[in-house]
């Protein structure tokens, strides 16, 4: 490996990282945010600082060099490193003023938190609060985001968890649908409507199958993965589907079908990392919604 020209600054080592684990500059781009032209300049100047070639430019993008598969580990060693010591340093400020950055699912970041961050901001007017509304699993311990509002129980080592309560789910259709295709009394009357479904996604096949009843792929007519854009198809009226009953009950364009389905219930964490928890702005904002995700309507 060539000798060390300059010590490259963490920013540089971090493009790396974003163009190694993504496999190219556009989906590092996508991951953070930034320009692949930035991305671009940023890899050339760590190769500049190293005397060394990273990756190798081919037709289809860059893949890893020799030297930079074997620099690579020592990269992740180093963003290990610098997170421990963001997250100790970030977990023992002590002032409650400050910018607090929030995670949850596009559908929970429409429908259920903005009136509990506007409570929120109503009670702590110093905390900055930052929403990000995505349904990929933000890394806490990356910093992506401080505490997470998650649909299911964090895998990560070193983040703290709390269950919050259990959402109950529902069946619903436009009532422009159930006006023109008529309202289904039973389940067996159900599985002859038209029913609004998931597309990659296999949750509801599966819990059907649980319930003992047949359904495919195919038996959607309509399908969709994305939870806001699918509510959006039943309310449109392109069939019967399913929702949390504290959104679906307040839509009057709506009507929920009183079936008797045992839909199991949608569980609701909070997560954030166990050195930020410590944090009094960090802390204050976790209780103020694990406090307005409790009292939301069932």
């Amino acid at each position: 490996m060539a000798v060390l020209r300059d010590l490259p600054d963490w920013s540089l080592v971090q493009s790396f990282l974003d163009v190694a684990e993504t496999g190219s500059l556009s989906a590092a781009a996508r991951r953070t945010n930034r320009s692949q032209p930035t991305l671009g300049r940023q890899i050339q100047a760590l190769e500049d600082a190293l005397g060394i070639a990273v990756f190798e430019r081919h037709a289809r993008g860059l893949r890893l060099s020799d030297a930079g598969r074997e620099i690579l580990p020592m990269a992740q060693r180093m963003r290990d490193a610098v997170q421990e010591l963001t997250l100790s340093a970030a977990g023992r400020s002590d002032q409650l003023e400050g910018t607090v950055r929030i995670t949850a699912s596009v559908f929970a970041s429409h429908h259920v938190l903005p009136p509990i961050l506007a409570r929120i901001r109503q009670t702590e007017p110093l905390i900055q609060l930052e929403l990000a509304p995505t349904d990929s699993s933000d890394n806490l311990l990356y910093r992506e985001a401080d505490i997470a509002v998650r649909m299911y129980p964090p895998r990560q080592a070193d983040i703290l968890a709390q269950h919050v309560r259990d959402l109950k789910l529902g069946t619903f259709a436009a009532k422009s649908y159930l006006d023109r295709s008529g309202r289904p009394e039973t389940v067996a009357d159900l599985l002859r409507h038209d029913i609004v479904g998931f597309d990659q996604s296999g949750l509801i096949i599966d819990t059907m199958h649980r319930m003992g009843y047949e359904a495919n792929r195919e038996s959607f007519p309509v399908r969709c993965d994305n939870q806001t854009t699918y509510w959006e198809l039943v309310r449109a009226g392109c069939g019967i589907g399913f929702c949390q009953c504290s959104v679906a009950r307040k839509d009057p364009l709506v009507e929920e079908l009183p079936l008797g389905l045992p839909i199991p219930p949608l569980p609701v964490w909070l997560a954030a990392p166990q050195a930020m928890r410590r944090t009094p702005r960090m802390r204050r904002v976790w209780d103020l919604l694990a406090e307005g995700l409790k009292e939301m309507d069932a």
